[in-house]
């Protein structure tokens, strides 16, 4: 697998954004977001003044993983880094693809790391093993 990283500093063009964001839609599954959702994600991780990155694992040239990160700028009191979405083709699972990504996330990320993590998504395991714990009851009030 080759590893791309998009920055700020190293944009994706829209052809790959669009790859990307098509991509997460289709292999989040139920764990997903609308494709509006996640192109926000990705054109915020992109924005020089806010900041973040995208690492996309390709195998002969097809995208087979992808993790958006954006840069929260608040480290010290909350993790200056969210993992927005994670997400590895149906048919590559179970080969490490995964681990692969999310350490290239973690080398690339400055400060902490936050995810939120469904408690039947089977890649709690995965992220248990790199070292994420659950510090907090996340609640929400939406409006």
């Amino acid at each position: 697998m080759n590893i791309e990283l998009h920055t700020p500093e190293k944009p994706a063009d829209e052809a790959t954004l669009k790859d990307i964001s098509s991509f997460l839609v289709k292999h989040l599954e139920r764990f997903g977001d609308p494709e509006e959702h996640i192109r926000m994600a990705m054109t915020y991780s992109l924005d020089p003044v806010r900041g973040g990155f995208v690492v996309v694992g390709r195998d002969e040239g097809q995208i087979i993983g992808a993790v958006v990160v954006n840069d929260t700028k608040m480290g010290g009191y909350i993790p200056q880094n969210i993992l927005v979405y994670i997400a590895v083709d149906a048919s590559q699972r179970g080969k490490g693809i995964g681990r692969k990504l999310m350490q290239a996330a973690i080398d690339k990320a400055t400060g902490g790391i936050a995810l939120h993590v469904e408690p039947d998504n089977p890649a709690k395991k995965l992220y248990e093993s790199l070292g994420f714990t659950n510090k907090y009851l996340e609640m929400r009030l939406q409006q």
